[in-house]
């Protein structure tokens, strides 16, 4: 897996699409989706860019900093599918800038 994905899998189904799930803090769920469409993806729903051979679903959810923490911050969770040969080139790419963003 590439750099910032280290604790991610990469999955595939039985018709052959790649899964990758993999949480962000640090970015927020308007740059992940801007920096999607920076990479060639279309805006197709609210939480969705796809471009050719691959969609990504985001979410957001404020999350505690630590365990018993009172202090919270945003987590986002980037869900990549498509063709596992297009994701292999896709994820590190994302994942420099998200890394980058503070992720």
């Amino acid at each position: 897996m590439p750099p910032g994905f280290s604790d991610a899998v990469l999955t595939i189904d039985e018709d052959g699409e790649g899964l990758v799930e993999k949480s962000y803090r640090g970015i927020s769920e308007r740059l992940a989706l801007e920096y999607l469409v920076g990479m060639g993806g279309e805006r197709v729903a609210a939480h969705v860019v796809a471009g050719e051979g691959w969609r990504v679903e985001t979410s957001a959810e404020k999350v505690p900093v630590y365990e018993g923490s009172t202090m919270n911050l945003t987590e986002v969770t980037v869900r990549f599918t498509g063709e596992p040969d297009v994701l292999t080139d896709l994820l590190p790419r994302f994942a420099q800038k998200a890394i980058r963003a503070g992720g």
